[in-house]
């Protein structure tokens, strides 16, 4: 029987306040090594303008890729539920905003984002619950406004003992493109872009799944 999805989220917070300063160590400077991400950021990001407001959910200790958005004169709000994760973000980013959250249930108003950015944030959820993460970020975003989801790709799901070669319990979510493709139709949303990418040399061997949806 699968845990709750509080209990799901302390781990979550848990296992990334204790890694937090290693996976910033580790990733920080990783866009500038990965090309095809950057391609896709922005064409992402070719869709608003100056005055639109992204939400970077799941923005990590470095908030590198709300960074790399924020560095192309958008306004970004990185959200995270580790507090060790907004604490690194902050010090990393003094001049973005960062704030604690959990994406399966936000604390923003209907209709405030014009786009969001989902960067594996949802592959420590069990599929189960993912439905209710899309119908969040559905109900945060402006009518057309625009979804970015990136996951690992794989059937699998279940708890890890090990996060970045610390010891600890977090549930990892391997995704399809069906489901994927799933998650965003059934949340309400039009998908304009899905492709998948080989992992990149230095990335763990799975391929990556990159999806655009448009809210109708």
């Amino acid at each position: 029987m699968t845990d709750s999805l509080e209990l799901i989220n302390l781990k979550t917070r848990q296992a990334y306040n204790l890694a937090a300063q290693r996976y910033h160590d580790l990733f920080h400077n990783e866009m500038k090594e990965k090309e095809y991400d950057r391609r896709i950021l922005d064409c992402f990001v070719s869709k608003f303008n100056a005055d639109s407001m992204i939400c970077d959910a799941g923005c990590g200790p470095s908030g590198h890729i709300g960074r790399y958005v924020f560095d192309k004169g958008y306004q970004v709000i990185g959200v995270d539920i580790s507090d060790k994760c907004v604490e690194l973000a902050r010090r990393n980013n003094p001049e973005m905003r960062f704030e604690l959250g959990d994406i399966s249930k936000l604390t923003f108003d209907n209709g405030i984002f014009d786009g969001i950015i989902s960067y594996y944030s949802i592959i420590d959820t069990p599929k189960m619950y993912v439905n209710g993460i899309f119908r969040e970020f559905y109900r945060v975003l402006k009518p057309n406004g625009y979804l970015l989801v990136v996951v690992k790709a794989g059937t699998t799901e279940g708890y890890n003992n090990d996060l970045l070669g610390i010891e600890t319990e977090i549930y990892f979510t391997l995704f399809t493109e069906k489901e994927i493709a799933g998650y965003f139709e059934q949340a309400g949303f039009y998908i304009e872009f899905m492709e998948k990418r080989s992992s990149y040399d230095f990335e763990i061997s799975n391929e990556r799944i990159f999806t655009i949806g448009k809210k109708l």
